[in-house]
């Protein structure tokens, strides 16, 4: 009798906020998960996920080739999940973003497996943005390294450790109002973190088509100002929405950009001029979570179960703004 082992899934960034995620639906088909971080020690949060043995921390760093190698050995497929909001020391746009993911892709070609490769929506290798242009370069040498790999561009990801509703939640306890930079216009579509890691577990699955590019966004586009209102209608506080016009935020942003974690870099306020919503060419093809059958999750469901703690008397407070 033979015993076939489960497949072995390396995830590059799997210890951050999609990472969590990702690895906790790979462990619920029963997968086995190699997670490739700089600090594996850091990485233990990831244990209880999956069964004993079942999740493995190992060091990698995407500026080293032969750390990546090493950490895509044996694998069966190639999770990227590795991204940065802002650069800060050695961690650099087109280090993270652009050489880590070709040398990744390099790695699982040598190695002869499958990757998926998460990007952004917005990604546009000519973007005046850093960040969406190096998005934008990073799918294309994914490509031509490795053309059947999936990318799959999200927009912003919303769950219980996202950086965006938390953040403005956060503001919301002690600052009397909160910023709508550009006068708040900007659309996204909100993207719930679990829809998401499906996604990538499908294409571990091998049900996606090789070569295809997803855009995933949720069940409703908002502004950035109806982000914000819902936000605040969710933890009950009243605070006022002031209007911040694109030349103050890009000063702001220049200033804010020095601090060790800002709240705001003047390369994410050029960001914010672009909208963040899945393309009509998308839906046409059904490279959407809806093309896949997946029924988003709206943020109406999902933001009161971890926004709570940010209402003035807890978790069983009324929603009524203060």
């Amino acid at each position: 009798m033979t015993i076939t082992k489960p497949k072995l899934v390396t995830i590059f960034g799997g210890s951050g906020f999609v990472g969590r995620h990702v690895v906790r639906a790979l462990t619920k088909r029963g997968y086995r998960v190699r997670v490739a971080v700089r600090r594996p020690d850091l990485a233990f949060h990831l244990q209880p996920l999956g069964g004993v043995g079942q999740i493995q921390a190992v060091q990698a760093n995407l500026r080293y080739r032969w750390s990546i190698d090493r950490a895509v050995a044996g694998s069966d497929h190639v999770i990227n999940l590795v991204g940065i909001a802002y650069e800060s020391g050695a961690q650099r746009f087109s280090t993270v973003h652009e050489f880590g993911a070709r040398a990744v892709a390099e790695a699982a070609r040598a190695a002869g497996v499958p990757l998926t490769h998460m990007s952004a929506l917005g990604a546009d290798a000519h973007s005046s943005s850093l960040y969406a242009s190096t998005k934008g370069r990073a799918e294309a040498a994914v490509r031509e390294t490795l053309p059947d790999a999936v990318i799959i561009r999200p927009s912003i990801v919303f769950g219980p450790e996202d950086d965006f509703f938390n953040r403005f939640a956060g503001m919301a306890r002690i600052s009397p109002f909160l910023p709508l930079i550009g006068g708040g216009k900007t659309r996204f579509q909100p993207v719930y973190v679990g829809d998401l890691a499906e996604v990538f577990a499908r294409s571990v699955d091998g049900s996606l088509n090789a070569g295809q590019v997803y855009e995933l966004g949720g069940a409703e586009v908002l502004t950035f100002r109806q982000c914000l209102q819902e936000t605040l209608r969710i933890i009950g506080r009243k605070r006022i929405l002031v209007s911040i016009p694109w030349w103050v935020a890009k000063i702001q942003g220049s200033v804010l950009g020095l601090l060790p974690k800002p709240l705001l870099t003047k390369d994410q306020v050029v960001l914010l001029q672009k909208d963040s919503v899945v393309s009509e060419a998308a839906k046409k093809e059904n490279r959407t979570l809806e093309g896949l059958g997946i029924q988003p999750q709206t943020i109406e469901t999902i933001l009161p179960s971890y926004l709570w703690r940010f209402r003035a008397q807890g978790q069983y407070s009324s929603q009524k703004p203060a």
